[in-house]
This record gives structure tokens, sequence and C-alpha cells, in this order.
């Protein structure tokens, strides 16, 4: 019987399969180039082998993607829904494809900041509607394992992602990592073409624009706050302005979405506490492990003095997790509920990220590396259900909006996390490293507290016994500001683990076998409607 009723099943777009591996691509190139980035953060702050970038410009290298990345993910998400997804991911990955090739060929840290935020323009078109596309050709039974298998696909994009920009650091300049993404772009967009069918919205309504600039413009500001507050501290008038006038123009953002016939983004959702816990699970677990890998890519080149390749390939057991248990998380949900599996996938982060609080200088690498894993297996735990839960809230037809929903908390998740945790270890940081830096001039002083990167360029300069001593300095004070930023990224993973027992449905008793996520919002939006 049960046989039978899974073959009457629909099955979805013939070439659904095909397809996904289509999108896994298009999601690699975007994915691939943030986890290069962070093992190339050494050699183009370098001022002879790279741009001579300072902290503050290697923050905006990352952060510009990601203010115009988080800015413009919702509008996207819209537009891909209206004007068709094929087409808007053809036209994301050409941009992110150009952009990739002028940051390849920056000549100032500048020029590498422009052409990254253009990037995040392109990512913005991306990563909405790879996943609304996996909504539209795979039907709610398959939707959790295809998702979870596009979950495993950023894990991989975390493996290779490292030990490739090693490869290429080691053996090209530092804009190689950038110029890989060209032919990744090109075959997938060839791909794409050939294989993945159009969709879009076939009744889209009138184009909220009131709804759209709200929401560009309050996203901007809440990032553009948070980065800042990060860099220069939250007290300053640019800092908690931008947050101000983000509050207020995303309340704006709120009350007329309740207020119109067709909004962008239909507001109740967030009454359905499945949805809400679900997004805040997103941006809380992704506010911890960002910030995580943002000081262990300095702790791994500098303190410990890995190459490249070396502290590229250390971020591997991290993907290793996510790669192997991502695309089994459906199954996990139905065996054992969704708050059983996203708590433990959240304390499992949170123990992977406690584990930093005991590393030192001379750890011995295998912790690192278990500390990595323990993180890529819980998040595989935590996103594939999360996201599941966000798409499925909204129908078929908006499944762009969803998605966009997704990847914008956890951007702006992300952002948060490096601007406060940062924070906290530049600031731990400048304090603790003072007294070794007391001897020196003031302009070597000032470079030498501004970042530990500035620190070994002062210690080359001075050579000899006074240039040890500051590196010594200088790692024992990263490694304690590293500790209090490992404890702020605990805390917000048990956060997450807190929200997940709170407000995350149990297992349904086995007399009534239990719907999947998809399927219970699915029905609760129904029966609002």
């Amino acid at each position: 019987m049960e046989d039978h009723q899974k073959q009457d099943q629909p099955t979805g777009h013939p070439r659904r399969w095909a397809i996904l591996g289509v999108l896994v691509i298009s999601l690699l190139v975007v994915v691939l180039d943030n986890t290069v980035l962070n093992v190339a953060l050494r050699t183009i702050a370098d001022p002879k082998h790279g741009l001579g970038a300072d902290q503050g410009q290697l923050e905006w290298a990352i952060n510009s993607y990601t203010l115009v990345f988080a800015g413009l993910l919702f509008t996207a998400g819209i537009l891909a829904d209206r004007f068709g997804r094929r087409i808007t991911l053809i036209a994301g990955l050409a941009v992110f494809g150009l952009a990739s090739l002028i940051s390849a060929y920056a000549q100032t840290p500048g020029q590498l900041i422009g052409a990254r935020a253009l990037m995040g323009l392109g990512a913005a078109a991306v990563m909405p509607a790879t996943l609304s596309i996996i909504a539209n050709v795979f039907e709610p039974h398959e939707r959790g394992r295809a998702i979870g298998i596009w979950a495993g696909a950023v894990g991989l994009a975390v493996a290779i992602g490292p030990v490739i920009g090693g490869l290429l650091l080691e053996n090209f300049w530092w804009g190689s990592v950038f110029l890989i993404n060209v032919p990744v772009v090109i075959a997938g967009i060839v791909l794409l073409i050939v294989l993945v069918p159009e969709s879009r919205d076939p009744r889209p309504g009138r184009i909220d624009v009131v709804g759209v600039l709200l929401s560009i413009l309050g996203l901007s500001l809440l990032t553009y706050g948070v980065i800042t507050g990060g860099e220069d501290g939250f007290g300053r008038p640019q800092a908690w302005g931008s947050l101000l006038g983000a509050v207020i123009v995303l309340t704006a953002f709120v009350l007329y979405e309740r207020r119109i016939a067709f909004p962008s983004l239909d507001v109740r959702l967030f009454k359905n506490r499945q949805f809400s816990a679900s997004t805040g699970m997103v941006g809380l677990v992704f506010f911890a492990s960002m910030g995580a890998m943002f000081f262990s890519a300095f702790y791994l080149q500098l303190v410990r003095g890995y190459g490249p390749l070396a502290s590229g390939a250390l971020f591997v057991p991290f993907a290793v997790g996510q790669l192997v248990f991502a695309p089994r998380s459906a199954a996990m949900v139905k065996r054992y509920g969704p708050k059983a599996v996203s708590t433990v996938g959240l304390l499992l982060v949170a123990v992977g990220l406690v584990a930093w609080v005991w590393i030192g200088a001379t750890t011995p690498i295998w912790v690192v590396g278990a500390a990595f894993f323990l993180m890529g297996t819980g998040m595989a735990n935590v996103m594939p259900p999360a996201t599941e839960a966000i798409m499925a809230a909204l129908p078929r037809e908006k499944a762009g909006v969803g998605s966009a929903v997704s990847n914008t908390v956890r951007q702006v998740g992300g952002a948060l996390g490096v601007a406060v945790l940062g924070a906290i270890l530049s600031s731990v940081y400048r304090d603790d490293v003072a007294a070794a830096t007391q001897a020196l001039p003031d302009a070597a002083r000032e470079a030498a507290q501004e970042s530990i990167s500035g620190a070994y360029g002062v210690a080359a300069q001075q050579g000899g016994a006074a240039g040890e001593a500051l590196m010594s300095g200088a790692n024992d004070a990263f490694i304690t500001a590293m500790h209090y930023s490992a404890l702020g990224t605990t805390a917000f993973a048990l956060l997450g683990a807190l929200v997940a027992v709170i407000w995350l449905p149990g297992k349904r008793p086995a007399s009534a076998p239990a719907p999947t996520v998809a399927e219970a919002l699915a029905e609760e939006q129904l029966i609002e409607a």
C-alpha cells in the first residue's frame, strides 16, 4: 500500500536531478569565492606580494560584498519571481564573473573593495534563484532531500575553496583566486541555457515599488551600521545612526506590507512560530560560524605559520561534516522531529566553537580539525531543515521571496558575526598587545596595535630579538582576544539551541505519522488562507 502511494506521488520535473547539479555549480562559484578570500587575506595584506591592505580594508573587502548582497537579496528574489528565475540566475552569474575579472586585476585596496561590491550584486541574483528553482522542479516529498544536497554543496565549496585558493596562492599571484571564478561562471551559464527551464509567478500582481525600495534602504542601513559599528565602535553616530535609521525604515516596511493588497512579503508569516524560529536559527548559527571563520584564518596563517594551502586544508573537516550529514538531515527530521535534530545540531556547533577557548599556539592541530568537523556536522543538521521550513511557508510562485528571506537573514547574521566578534577581537588585542609595543616609535606602535598582521609587518622590519619579542607578544594578545571571541560565538549558538527547544515542534506519535516540515507549514498556510 505504502509503495503504491509513493508511486502515485507526483515526481516533479523529469530532469530535476540534472537541474539540481547545474544549480549546485552556480551555487559553488559564489560560496567558493568567499572561502577562497578567507585564505587570501594575509597575502592581500602583504605590501610586497599583495595590495598592502590594512585590517579595515580587509574587512571591507569582505563587507562591501555583504552590504550589497544583503541589501539587494530580497529585491532580487522578487524580480526573479516576476521576470523569470533562470534569466535572473544567468544575469547574476554574468555580473559575478565580470566582477571577478575586475577583482583579479585590482591595483589598490579601494579598487578591490569596489569590485567586490559588484560581485555582491551578481551573487544577490544567484542565491535566491537557485533555491527557488529547486522549489519549483521538486515536489514537496523530495524537496527536503534536494535542499539537503543543496546545503551539502555549500560544504563542498567550503572544502575545495581553501585548498584551491592555497594551490593558486602558492603558484600564482593573489588575483588568481578571483580569476578562477570566470571559467566556472561560463560553464554554469551554458548548462543553465541547455538544461534549466524558465519559471516565474504566473500571477505576479502589481509590483510593490514602495516595499522594494524600503527593503533595500532598510537592509542596507542595517548592514552598514553593523559593519561600521564593528570597525569603529557602536557608540559612534555613524554606526548607531545607521542602525536607528534601519529600525525606522524596516518598521515602516512591515507596517506598509501589512496594509497593501500585493505585498512583497506577507509579514503575517512571522506569526508562524516554526517559520520565525527557523529564520532566527539561520541568523544565529551564521552569526556564530562566520565570526569564528574570520579569526581562525588569521590564527592558522599567522600564529601557527601555516601556508595558504595547509591552512586551507584545515577547513576541510568543516566541509566534510556538512557534505556527509546535510543530505541525510531530511531523514533525521522525519525520524526524530525538527526540535531534536536542530537542537542537537546547534549544541554540536556550540561544542566546536567553545573548543577554541582552549586552543593556543602549540595545541595539536588535530584538535582544530576536530572543532571544525563538529561545527560542520552541527550546521548540516540545522541549515537544511530550517531552509526547508522557510521555503515551504510560501507557495511555489513566491519561491524567490522565500529564498531571499533565508539568504538575507543568513547574510545579515554573518555580517553581524564578523562585525561584533571582530570588534571584540580588535578591542582585546589592542589592550593586550600594548605592553609589547610601548618601546616602538609612534607610527610603528600604531600599526602593531591595529592588527596582528600589522604587528608581524613591524616585526619583520625590526628583525632580530626585538622582532621576535614583538611577534611573541602579538601572538599572545591575539590568542587571548580569540578566546573572548570564541565565548561570544558559543553564546549565540546556545541561544539558537534555546530557540529550537522552545519553538520548534517535536516528533509526532507513530500512530499519527508526521508530515515533513514543508507539508506541515503548507497545511497551516492553506488553513489561514
